[in-house]
């Protein structure tokens, strides 16, 4: 039942004019890379794009699609899912984290005789995107405000997702049931796997999606005051130690990763890979070989000082983050740009508890340091003020230094660290330099 669309796949046929799309991508990608302009598969993926809008489609078209989407999480949950479906064969992914149209199609491009594909997508491009690939799985992580400048009001997302992925009837949802705006999404859905991956962020989820009335939170679940929406019962689940699922499985485990957001990823992960006929023990065993995902996570040793580096984008994601510095650091480096892949807009700042962080050296930088600066300083943390990140973490005390930030300003650290010759960085973006 479930390989039969993976089993002699015929070949990608394009048309005419998607052969000609291709064809001057690969030059153009070509030419970015001869001029030392990074790999240049965004520049072909937007040529493509330009010369024929329906390429995703036919690259798709032969593929047994995943799409993986939410506002945190994407890259993990996609690093993962493509290596255990690696087990049935080549995958097609972006694991560069290139997540909307230009990347899309690069990574289908390079990965245009595989017959699957594991793809995360931005969560305002997932409904156009659905309609390209008719994707087999979508697997729905989590959903909370992100760059409001950019993406908007939440609900306004949950119901465009709803509407969208409600075209495609026949796509099995690997869906977060404590979420409440992802079980929105997906409660009506004909074919929904649901995963207790956890919701540690809830503050966007006070009133229901539908009928906007309070949602009442139990011990164990939680369910509207005014209408059917309530916490379905979950196929798989998670806690510090195993993964439980269908038919009785219980098995350890193990990740590279830290945090309990990562395990609810892991999950997700496991439970759409299995689904597509990944044997479970070779699923949790490809998400335990997930070490790092464009850098996060990732640990140098630089002068003095041993480095390691985590992401966060929104409240939600720097919640999470800071559960995950480790408070006997020698210091903490807390970095916050705002460019356009940030969001230039940053008021969320005060929705994050930045309070309790004992004997722990802060150092605030990054181009809005200041801007942290005046938050920790509300938030009673004592601290010191350094733009530039590199000169940030030689403030710091010799030993350990956990450093988190946002995406460009953590970018253009590992971009520094590079040139330094502390290792090769996976990111493949253009922002800028982030003052370092």
């Amino acid at each position: 039942m479930i390989n039969e669309r993976m089993v002699n796949a015929p070949s990608n046929r394009l048309t005419a004019r998607g052969r000609l799309a291709m064809s001057l991508a690969s030059s153009a990608a070509w030419a970015s890379r001869k001029a030392g302009r990074g790999k240049g598969s965004m520049i072909g993926g937007l040529i493509a794009l330009k010369v024929d809008k329906t390429i995703m489609g036919q690259l798709a078209a032969d593929k047994r699609t995943v799409l993986v989407t939410g506002t945190n999480g994407k890259s993990t949950t996609n690093r993962m899912v493509a290596a255990a479906l690696r087990t049935l064969g080549p995958v097609a992914t972006n694991e560069d984290g290139s997540n909307m149209d230009a990347g899309l199609v690069a990574a289908l491009g390079v990965g245009r005789d595989a017959q699957i594909a594991a793809l995360e997508v931005d969560e305002l491009h997932t409904p156009h995107v659905a309609d390209a690939t008719n994707p087999q799985v979508a697997i729905l992580l989590n959903l909370s405000r992100d760059q409001l400048d950019r993406v908007g009001e939440i609900n306004s997302i949950e119901r465009r997702l709803r509407e969208g992925l409600a075209k495609h009837p026949t796509t099995t949802m690997i869906a977060n049931c404590d979420d409440v705006l992802i079980t929105s999404i997906a409660f009506d859905a004909p074919s929904v796997v649901w995963v207790a991956a956890g919701a540690g962020w809830t503050n966007d989820a006070a009133g229901c999606p539908r009928c906007g009335e309070p949602i009442i939170r139990e011990d164990i679940g939680w369910h509207c005051a005014g209408c059917d929406l309530a916490r379905p019962t979950p196929d798989w689940s998670v806690d510090d130690t195993h993964i439980s699922g269908p038919k009785g499985l219980r098995e350890p485990l193990t990740l590279q990763l830290p945090g309990r957001a990562n395990r609810g990823n892991a999950a997700q992960a496991i439970a759409a890979t299995v689904f597509m006929g990944v044997r479970p023990a070779d699923a949790i065993a490809a998400a335990g070989t997930v070490l790092e995902v464009a850098g996060r996570y990732r640990t140098v040793h630089r002068g003095p000082h041993q480095i390691r580096m985590l992401l966060a984008k929104n409240p939600a994601g720097w919640q999470e983050a800071l559960s995950m510095v480790d408070r006997d650091a020698d210091g903490l480096v807390i970095a916050v740009n705002g460019q356009v892949p940030d969001g230039e807009d940053l008021s969320w700042l005060w929705d994050v508890k930045f309070e309790h962080f004992g004997g722990l050296q802060v150092v605030a930088s990054g181009e809005r340091g200041a801007d942290l600066a005046v938050r920790l300083t509300y938030a009673d943390v004592d601290h010191k003020l350094e733009k530039s990140v590199l000169r940030a973490i030689e403030a710091c005390p010799p030993g350990r230094v956990e450093v988190l930030a946002n995406y460009t300003a953590l970018l253009a650290l590992d971009r520094a660290l590079d040139r330094e010759g502390h290792g090769e960085t996976a990111a493949t973006d253009t922002t800028g330099n982030g003052g370092l």
